[in-house]
């Protein structure tokens, strides 16, 4: 007696659970990957001694540009860019912003207007390397946006050696940001966008929006 052959029933069933486990297995992966995220972001801390050729601050909050300000009073670098910059915000606006010496504005400090999004803000930056020849670099930015900062410099500038100095605001308690909806939310946006830039490279279609300093959106 010959076997019976599979029904087309039988056979959509194989499909169905094939793909029910796929889709299971991906939503696991996907979370563990989101938890590794989110606890190495919680575990930033400043580096105890950064030193490099230069700053790159990426805009998105006064607290970014502030920190990368004191580093070049610091002699942390001999220049600074701003990255990112809003068209209709000046150098004095920033000055004034920071409380910092407006010494300081006019002789180490550029201004990059171009960049709408983290992308745009390696390319403004690898332009600005190169211009001035520099090999290392402290990127300054929020710490739950560092990694995809690293991720796009490190695609626009390969050799360039960079210095992560991840800023992290106090009202986002990043520490316990578990217990904080908004601040999970926050964090679960952040990497779906890097997962974006990772593995599609199309980081800057999901929303390139241009902020003025002070605001958290778009980067």
């Amino acid at each position: 007696m010959s076997p019976s052959r599979p029904s087309l029933r039988d056979a959509v069933g194989l499909v169905l659970r094939g793909s029910v486990a796929f889709v299971l297995v991906a939503a696991l992966l996907f979370g563990i990957g989101f938890l590794g995220f989110a606890f190495v972001v919680a575990a930033s801390e400043e580096p105890a001694d950064p030193r490099a050729d230069a700053i790159v601050a990426l805009t998105g909050g006064r607290d970014r540009v502030a920190e990368a300000i004191d580093l070049l009073a610091a002699g942390r670098g001999r220049r600074l860019l701003i990255s990112g910059v809003h068209p209709t915000t000046r150098a004095v606006d920033i000055q004034k912003m920071t409380d910092s010496d407006r010494e300081v504005f006019s002789c180490c400090i550029d201004l990059g207007r171009m960049a709408q999004s983290t992308a745009g803000n390696a390319e403004e930056a690898a332009e600005w390397v190169k211009a001035h020849g520099f090999t290392s670099l402290i990127v300054v930015t929020s710490a739950y946006h560092m990694p995809r900062s690293l991720l796009e410099l490190d695609r626009a500038l390969p050799d360039v050696r960079k210095v992560p100095f991840a800023v992290a605001r106090p009202d986002l308690n990043l520490s316990t940001w578990y217990l904080h909806p908004a601040t999970a939310k926050l964090l679960f946006g952040e990497y779906v966008k890097y997962i974006v830039a990772r593995f599609a490279h199309q980081a800057p279609l999901i929303a390139p929006t241009r902020v003025a300093l002070g605001g958290e959106r778009g980067r």
